[in-house]
């Protein structure tokens, strides 16, 4: 089984990540961290935000492996980092697409935006369109 595990860095990110080396160790866990993309980009020229992108994407991948060194205590539990770059909660859903991913799991809200009185606005719709089970660890 493939669970995938969207990380953006907040707690509930974090807790999601825990949770996910508790109840399913033995699985193939993937942690996904999704660059967004500004608004401001659609002046910029093609090559510029190429650039861009694969400084940030870069950037995010150092970030969540110096965050994860410290959240996880265990070395028992095999896991890699994707990254991607655009709207999180469709990035997210288009992973689980073309990877196959039985299962995801995702933060109850992060670090951005207002929260929903249930679930944060990324959580919510990642639950809405996930061609598959949706864990929300709050």
């Amino acid at each position: 089984m493939t669970v995938l595990v969207a990380y953006d860095g907040s707690d509930p990110a974090q807790q999601a990540v825990t949770y996910a080396f508790d109840e399913y160790a033995d699985d193939e866990i993937v942690l996904l961290r999704v660059v967004e993309v500004a608004d401001s980009f659609t002046e910029a020229t093609i090559q510029a935000i190429e650039e861009t992108l694969a400084d940030r994407r870069k950037a995010a991948s150092e970030t969540l492996r110096e965050d994860l060194t410290e959240l996880v205590t265990t070395t028992d539990v095999e896991y890699r980092v994707e990254t991607a770059a655009g709207d999180p909660a469709r990035e997210v859903v288009r992973f689980a697409e073309e990877h196959d991913v039985d299962h995801i799991i995702v933060g109850s809200h992060g670090r951005e935006g207002v929260s929903r009185v249930l679930l944060g606005s990324v959580a919510e719709r990642i639950v809405r369109r996930a061609p598959v089970s949706v864990t929300v660890v709050r």
